[in-house]
């Protein structure tokens, strides 16, 4: 049975979010914005008609936001988190096959399925209602015979009205395909990019038809083996498998711009300590364990008239380990190196490097299996209570109370699914 791919991505999600729980923003231009409120991360259709881009910084923003009446909100990423599960399951209803590629995007294999819905285009219609009844949010779904071609469809779907959110270019005749892939820049194919567009442009190849006719073999000359699978992928040869689980990170980074400047160490503590713990509990998550760890910090480079300052460097660990205060210990000795007092720093960050599947650990001739042990039993304790009772409900003591280096989220709306006092009221 040949493989069908469908793509089903919520359209303009971290705003779509916001809409489910607030419907007087329905039909408003409503704009997402990044940590500490600095640059657009998320825009409703209406704010992009303004000509506002992606990556806006808020303050270049808020005349045309005054004049137009655009609602700010600060990232909810709790929120965001739990409604993508939400969605997720629901999928899961539909094929047994899913790569949940992004926080709102998955790709389904449905060529053993899709019959009991009727085909294609009724089972992607019949996701789209359940989503929408269920959780509120909008989604557009393409069909293809790859997950590039997959792609494609879901970029017609999402562009033109006539489908109704719902693209089955297998139905297509290879006409009609040809067609529409004659209408669509090049730029929007799935891992080109503006760099290749513009290096394709110069070989005038600037549709998706273009590129579907290029030879693979001058595609790899010129642009590699990924190029050449991207090419063979939209013809309709299979190139890129589903990936049921995600592969493991070769790197854990943790890093965060403060809401105010930190001049004192302590406070540059507090905030490496809090993203070592945010850190290692994903190394936990994928069983690794890591050889070292990178911290830096900066001063905001904005700020000319300030004295500017930046520094990083990788403590080694003696054995590699998941252990939380073992990571901090070494982040905080690397981070005592590195501060100068005098400078007020704007960000700080760390890295977990060199990861290694803990149960293939390599062994050192002064291993303590019992100290080993109880690191695990303490991980584990720690990471129980805090998937139970919420992310920081036990964490390392030096990440303290006051923490004044958070980010801002002035703007952040209730985290209306997963917090109890903060569950929406009907008066």
């Amino acid at each position: 049975m040949a493989p069908v791919f469908a793509l089903v991505d919520v359209n303009n999600f971290y705003v779509s979010c916001e809409r489910v729980f607030n419907p007087k923003f329905d039909g408003k231009p409503v704009v997402v914005l990044s940590n500490n409120d600095g640059c657009a991360v998320a825009r409703s259709n209406e704010v992009k008609a303004l000509g506002v881009k992606m990556g806006e910084p808020w303050f270049k923003m808020k005349a045309l936001a005054k004049q137009h009446d655009i609602i700010a909100l600060s990232s909810n990423y709790t929120l965001y988190g739990d409604m993508s599960n939400r969605a997720t399951a629901i999928l899961r209803d539909y094929s047994p096959d899913i790569e949940v590629y992004s926080i709102d995007e998955s790709f389904l294999r449905v060529e053993s399925v899709a019959h009991l819905h009727g085909g294609n285009a009724p089972m992607g219609t019949a996701i789209k209602a359940r989503i929408r009844q269920w959780t509120g949010l909008p989604v557009c779904i393409g069909f293809g015979a790859t997950k590039t071609q997959a792609k494609f469809a879901n970029h017609l779907a999402k562009k033109n009205p006539e489908f109704n959110g719902v693209c089955d270019l297998t139905a297509m005749t290879e006409s009609t395909r040809s067609a529409w892939m004659q209408k669509i820049d090049v730029a929007e194919v799935w891992g080109v990019g503006r760099r290749i567009a513009a290096r394709l442009n110069v070989m005038d190849v600037r549709t998706v038809f273009d590129l579907v006719n290029m030879s693979p073999t001058v595609l790899r000359a010129q642009f590699g083996v990924v190029m050449e699978r991207t090419g063979n992928e939209l013809r309709g040869v299979s190139c890129i498998a589903l990936e049921d689980l995600a592969p493991t990170k070769k790197q854990i980074m943790a890093s965060r711009s403060f809401g105010e400047m930190v001049t004192s160490l302590h406070g540059l503590c507090e905030a490496v300590s809090w993203h070592v713990d945010r850190a290692a509990a994903k190394l936990r998550e994928q069983a690794s364990a890591a050889s070292a760890v990178y911290v830096f910090v900066q001063t905001n480079r904005f700020r000319s008239d300030d004295p500017q300052y930046s520094g990083g460097t990788v403590i080694p660990l003696t054995d590699a380990s998941d252990d939380t205060r073992e990571l901090s210990a070494a982040a905080l000795n690397g981070l005592k190196r590195l501060y100068r007092s005098g400078y007020a720093y704007k960000k700080c960050g760390i890295m977990l490097m060199e990861l290694s599947v803990k149960a293939e650990r390599q062994q050192t001739l002064f291993d303590n299996d019992e100290a080993r042990a109880k690191s695990a039993r303490v991980m584990a304790v720690m990471d129980t209570i805090n998937r139970t009772w919420g992310r920081g409900t036990l964490r390392s003591a030096a990440i303290g109370n006051v923490q004044s280096w958070r980010m801002r989220a002035e703007m952040r709306s209730p985290r209306y699914t997963t917090a109890w006092d903060e569950l929406p009221v009907a008066s």
